[in-house]
């Protein structure tokens, strides 16, 4: 039976793993990850889970450690943030081309210099290009929820990749909500067994992990991901349908609010949805056609169903939570300028960057974007990039 609880979103995120019981789970502590490890290795000691854990001497360590597990046919799970992950950057390639389907619990933190502990973007929206599955929480319940569902989705036989477990550090991390968790037997019946198809341990099977591609093969083994991670979008709307029977909570792709006659539309990630969701019904309660959406899956991109959408919008503010330094749009700028292009779809368009290192995103400053949108649908613009909340 389902029962509520009050946890953190590390909390969360741990309870989810114990419920999993994964084989094995190579960690290094950096904040605001840490209390996953932390937690997870509290039920190992106690007994509560099967789970080998191993505390290793750094994150590419961990990652290494990850990948031999996954290898040799065991079930592996990682946590990190920020420099940690950019210290993983090598392996996280290894781990996606050797089709290995790790888990990796992310909290998201701002990336070095200047030096900061707090939540931006940067750290997964680096490794957007790694091959890796990224879906991306707005709330504990969500980061609970997203990881429950996460090995059946990584472990499908038509996808076996890699999958990130994003949420907002510190934001969600640390703060603690009224959450529901599922039964620990409808949890274990969920996810099920694992029982890969190669493994180095297979008795009865020759095989070598991370071997040598030539010329002849590379770009093959290369599409061969890209295919696995297309497969990856029907098989993620398969599983939160699944998980929706047992739950009672749906999730797809992303989420549209207030988005049946929106006129205006926002398009970000992560926690500042709840925000933005305030911003929205204050805008409709002043007879103003404000929407949002929310995009839970960034990898893969759902392109096709954004733009769809976006359709009836006459301007759409893109919130990217880092900076991409490329002077002209940051990636949720990037990827929905290509879907609306692509779909022939045309609107006023102003990307915004906004949250780095932490930076408050307020319902004041919502309205402010959605202020510039009303003005760019009426007037049109030409600062199509610009940021949010910065003392210029």
């Amino acid at each position: 039976m389902a029962k509520r609880d009050r946890l953190s979103g590390n909390e969360a995120v741990a309870e989810a793993l114990r419920q999993i019981n994964p084989d094995v789970m190579p960690a290094f502590p950096i904040t605001p990850s840490t209390e996953i490890p932390q937690y997870f290795s509290k039920y190992v000691s106690d007994g509560r889970v099967e789970t080998e854990f191993i505390p290793v001497e750094s994150e590419h360590s961990a990652m290494s450690a990850a990948i031999g597990a996954e290898s040799a046919g065991a079930r592996t799970v990682s946590a990190t943030s920020s420099a940690g992950m950019a210290y993983m950057w090598e392996e996280l390639y290894l781990a996606s081309a050797n089709r290995l389907p790790i888990c990796l619990a992310l909290v998201n933190r701002a990336l070095s210099g200047p030096i900061n502990i707090n939540c931006d973007h940067s750290d997964s929206m680096g490794a957007r290009d790694a091959g890796w599955i990224q879906i991306y929480a707005e709330n504990n319940q969500e980061a609970y929820d997203n990881m429950v569902q996460a090995y059946r989705i990584a472990e499908h036989k038509d996808v076996r990749l890699p999958i990130m477990i994003c949420q907002d550090g510190f934001i969600t991390s640390h703060a603690v909500q009224n959450i529901t968790l599922l039964d620990d037997e409808d949890v274990k019946n969920f996810v099920g067994e694992y029982y890969p198809e190669h493994s180095l341990l297979n008795p009865n099977e020759t095989m070598a992990v991370g071997p040598y591609s030539v010329s002849n093969f590379y770009m093959e083994a290369r599409r061969a991901q890209a295919e696995a991670l297309h497969n990856a979008k029907a098989v993620v709307k398969e599983v939160a349908d699944e998980f929706a029977k047992i739950s009672g909570r749906q999730y797809g792709w992303f989420e549209e609010y207030r988005m049946e006659d929106a006129e205006l539309a926002i398009v970000l990630i992560g926690s500042a949805a709840g925000t933005a969701k305030d911003a929205v019904d204050k805008l409709r309660e002043e007879g103003k056609k404000a929407g949002l959406i929310k995009i839970r899956m960034f990898r893969p991109f759902p392109a096709a169903e954004i733009a769809e959408a976006l359709k009836n919008v006459k301007a759409v503010g893109l919130m990217d939570r880092t900076e991409s330094f490329n002077d002209s749009c940051g990636p949720i700028g990037s990827e929905v300028t290509t879907a609306l292009f692509r779909a022939k779809k045309s609107c006023e368009t102003i990307n915004y960057v906004y949250g780095l290192g932490g930076r408050d995103v307020r319902v004041e400053d919502i309205e402010k974007v959605f202020a510039d949108l009303e003005d760019a649908a009426a007037n049109g613009t030409t600062e199509t990039y610009r940021y949010l909340g910065v003392r210029e």
